[in-house]
């Protein structure tokens, strides 16, 4: 048993999804599971719908048609007979979307992201499920939703593990079937997601409840790189890496792993393989158990659009445990993600992630009993298995405004 997981890039137009059928082909599809993503760029514009029903209702007819026509424009490519089946399936979906936004009461922006952003994987592996059918290649279309169960917590919720290994119990291993990455649902088969780019996690969850031989990721890159490309110009890639490692680096940022998806992984030594979907033939990536990396490179990971937030006490008495601890009470309490810590006896730094919005709420009661200063719009970046030359390279024209260094990994905050 398999597990492949292709992302939005892999999905973004007709010929995209021809090669999803040629990978298949040329790599084997028995005894397979897919977990798709959203199209393209999908989610962006179903997030597009959603900030424009709790801002401007007035946009959201226009946004939703922009996001059919582009769907619309593939399935037409796809499917020569204009009177498929397939229209009047995404018109159900589609449907299903205008529906919430009119009926919908609950004024809880994280509820309504999550009853709504799904549609893009739905309506992605619908199309795929039926391309697949029109061209011979026999599949079963399963809703995650029904499989995957989670609590309540939308838009970042934990996996009932219990229920959920009980549900995909019941998937038929011997078919080729088809999924949605990203989603799941709550005890009141409400629909959440398991965090941006949670499809590598669907595909783990998967994975390990059907005590899979293998997991595959296939990117638009030949595998793990040493950096994102987006960000530097020189990268190389990384033939092996031990779970251990990838942990680490998944959980210091790098973009090409979901930071959940390797612990259920790991628990059951399930080799996780980063290859390419332009070279399916290629090695790519393997992560699995072993020692360290191979090569032996430095690692760059950069994570934009930070905060970073210095407090010191207003009396200069001692930030210790109970002031650390209320400090992180009022970090969950905001759904603020904390990236890097520094303290002194009467200081504390911290680089956070503002991605639910809270910083400004939090800002004000930290003011209450700490003298508060922050930067906005920072960088962190952290280099696994540093050298002098890799250092150099990153504070060379960036004013540096915290350093933390151990033995194999730095990490520098800049502007």
């Amino acid at each position: 048993m398999r597990v492949f997981k292709f992302g939005g890039a892999s999905v973004k137009d007709a010929d995209a999804v021809k090669n999803v059928v040629k990978v298949l082909k040329e790599v084997g599809y028995e005894n397979t599971l897919l977990v798709v993503s959203a199209m393209g760029k999908t989610t962006n514009a179903m997030e597009d719908i959603i900030n424009a029903y709790f801002n401007n209702k007035k946009e959201i007819p226009a946004k939703v048609n922009d996001m059919v026509d582009y769907h619309l424009k593939i399935v037409s490519e796809l499917f020569p007979n204009a009177q498929h089946a397939i229209y009047k399936e995404i018109k159900v979906l589609v449907d299903e979307i205008n529906g919430f936004l009119v009926w919908n009461k609950s004024p809880n922006y994280n509820f309504v992201y999550d009853q709504v952003v799904g549609y893009g994987e739905l309506i992605s592996t619908t199309i795929i499920s039926a391309y697949f059918k029109e061209i011979g290649i026999k599949n079963n279309w399963l809703d995650v939703r029904n499989y995957i169960k989670t609590d309540s917590s939308y838009r970042d919720t934990t996996v009932n593990w219990e229920r959920t290994q009980e549900n995909v119990t019941k998937i038929d291993k011997k078919v080729l079937n088809i999924t949605q990455g990203f989603l799941g649902s709550d005890d009141n088969n409400f629909t959440t997601t398991l965090g941006r780019e949670g499809s590598d996690y669907t595909a783990a969850i998967l994975a390990y409840c059907l005590n899979a031989d293998s997991v595959t990721i296939w990117k638009d890159v030949p595998g793990v790189l040493n950096a994102d490309p987006r960000y530097f110009n020189e990268t190389q890639l990384l033939n092996n890496i031990s779970y251990r490692e990838a942990i680490e680096l998944a959980f210091y940022g790098a973009s090409v792993i979901h930071p959940k998806t390797l612990q259920p992984l790991q628990r059951k030594e399930i080799p996780l393989h980063v290859k390419s979907f332009v070279n399916p033939s290629n090695n790519g990536t393997t992560v699995g158990k072993g020692i360290g990396i191979e090569p032996k490179v430095p690692c760059f990971i950069v994570k934009k659009n930070q905060v970073l937030i210095k407090l010191s006490t207003l009396d200069f008495s001692f930030i210790v445990e109970d002031s650390i601890s209320e400090l992180f009470k009022l970090f969950h309490q905001h759904k603020i993600k904390v990236d890097l810590i520094q303290n002194s006896a009467i200081s504390f730094s911290v680089c956070i992630d503002n991605k639910f919005g809270g910083l400004e709420a939090m800002l004000q009661q930290l003011k209450s009993k700490f003298k508060v200063a922050y930067h906005e719009n920072v960088s962190l970046y952290t280099i696994r298995h540093f050298d002098t030359k890799s250092l150099e390279s990153l504070q060379n024209g960036k004013e540096l405004l915290l350093e933390q260094r151990g033995t194999e990994t730095v990490q520098l905050v800049v502007k």
